[in-house]
């Protein structure tokens, strides 16, 4: 069988992909506990080549998550702790005068950008032009200092971690930035029988063992079978339907909604329910795989107006709203898609 990007995946290749990806949820498993639906969606943005964006109380093991993340992937990561004085360059490098064959001249010396994981940890702690200088980065993948274009390793993601806005000394980040973000997930505090476990194996300072599931090559591997998976058109016209109904006066649910999301917003639907067909073996995105995401891709992209929010909206019940009240099937349809089986 061909491996070209629109070549479909063979059984073997998803039932390999699949126990690759068990592996991997297990393993982690033992970094943060209690959390299973939380790794699996960081699994599946790292899968969808997304930005992740972690939000909850300091203390919930988000930076611990990320550094598992980029030891058992076997891929290079770095980690910058975002604070107020923090500045641009010193996240994408900057010239520095040298002599290079007797020359005094400028040569670029990079930052920790250059990696294949950059950990942002508490991304708004820092100043805002602090935090927009990420923005190239994680849409083109790339960094511009002194004219000359510089490109990032391959695969590279931002997964960064932020307090509540509600504390002191943080800012909340721009909606351009938040929109470049596959992901924005709140890690929520563990169960009382979830923090006895962690008292009986855990030390303070500690940093958990875990072990390395994949190398690099295999993770491209996955990554590149990812974007073999096939999205029919009836999933594709879902994806549709859903971001178009987030816009004020396209739905029922979407009174409140000052802008809706955009159509980066679909392709990050997608490439989401794409990667989470993967991860359950299948060679096709669905109907459920569009829904399990719908929530982490669409709730940070909506901007409510200022009575909804008084009135206790969220962006995150605007999308379980939409998910009630958008069918999963268009009416009407062309026969020969009426016809589809979407698993």
């Amino acid at each position: 069988m061909s491996s070209s990007p629109t070549a479909g995946l063979s059984e073997a290749e998803l039932v390999s992909a699949s126990a690759s990806l068990n592996r991997l949820l297990d393993t982690l498993d033992t970094v943060l506990f209690g959390q299973r639906e939380l790794i699996e969606l960081v699994v599946i943005g790292v899968l969808a080549r997304g930005h992740i964006l972690l939000e909850g109380l300091p203390g919930l093991g988000k930076t611990e998550l990320v550094k598992g993340l980029a030891h058992t992937l076997g891929l290079d990561a770095r980690r910058v702790q975002f604070t107020p004085d923090l500045l641009p360059g010193d996240i994408t490098g900057n010239p520095i005068l040298q002599d290079v064959d007797g020359e005094r001249r400028f040569v670029f010396q990079r930052g920790p950008i250059f990696a294949n994981i950059l950990l942002a940890d508490e991304i708004n702690r820092a100043s805002p032009k602090t935090q927009s200088a990420l923005l190239e980065a994680m849409q083109e993948r790339r960094v511009t200092a002194g004219g000359d274009t510089h490109a990032l390793p391959d695969p590279f993601f931002v997964l960064a971690t932020q307090n509540p806005i509600e504390l002191e000394g943080t800012y909340p980040l721009p909606e351009a930035q938040l929109d470049r973000f596959l992901f924005k997930v709140e890690v929520t505090r563990n169960a009382t029988e979830v923090l006895q476990r962690i008292v009986l194996h855990r030390e303070i300072g500690a940093s958990p063992v875990v072990a390395r599931v994949l190398t690099a090559e295999e993770f491209t591997g996955l990554l590149a079978q990812v974007r073999r998976v096939h999205v029919p058109e009836v999933v594709a016209n879902y994806i549709a339907r859903l971001v178009n109904a987030t816009h004020p006066g396209e739905s029922a649910a979407s009174a409140g909604v000052r802008f809706g999301a955009s159509p980066r917003a679909a392709l990050a639907l997608a490439a989401a329910a794409k990667a989470r067909g993967l991860r359950h073996g299948r060679p096709h995105a669905s109907f459920e795989d569009v829904q399990a995401v719908a929530r982490p891709v669409l709730a940070h992209r909506i901007l409510l107006d200022h009575g909804a929010r008084l009135d206790g909206a969220t962006t995150a019940g605007v999308v379980d709203k939409l998910l009630a009240e958008i069918a999963v099937q268009a009416k009407p349809l062309p026969s020969s898609l009426a016809a589809a089986k979407i698993s």
